[in-house]
C-alpha cells in the first residue's frame, strides 16, 4: 500500500467508563462519512493480552501527508478530539509513517 498512515494509542485516564469509551468509539466511528480524505479506518479496544499493552488504538489511512492534515484539522475531528477523546485521555502515543 502506498499513502499514509497515521496510528495512535490511547490508555484511558482512570474512572474513564465504559459509556464514555462507547461514545467515543462511536463518535469516531462518524469520520470516515464526514471526511472525504479518510481512505480506510479501523479502531478498536485492546483484547488485555499483554500487560502492557495501551487501552485502545485508532489506525487511519489517506492518500498522503496532505489528505492527513485535512483530517487533522477538519472541524469534525477536532470535536470529536476535544470533546470526547482528550477528557479520558492518560496517555496518548502517535506515529505516521508511508507504508
Amino acid at each position: 500500500m502506498s499513502g499514509f498512515r497515521h496510528v495512535v494509542l490511547i490508555k484511558w485516564a482512570e474512572g474513564t467508563t465504559t459509556g464514555q469509551q462507547d461514545e467515543l468509539a462511536a463518535r469516531l466511528g462518524e469520520l470516515p462519512a464526514v471526511i472525504p480524505e479518510i481512505r480506510g479506518y479501523s479502531l478498536g479496544a485492546d483484547v488485555g493480552l499483554s500487560p502492557a499493552a495501551h487501552d485502545f488504538a485508532i489506525i487511519a489511512d489517506f492518500a498522503d501527508q496532505d489528505a492527513y492534515l485535512v483530517y487533522r484539522d477538519h472541524p469534525s475531528h477536532r470535536e470529536v478530539v476535544d470533546r470526547y477523546l482528550t477528557p479520558i485521555t492518560a496517555e496518548r502515543t502517535v506515529v505516521q509513517y508511508e507504508p
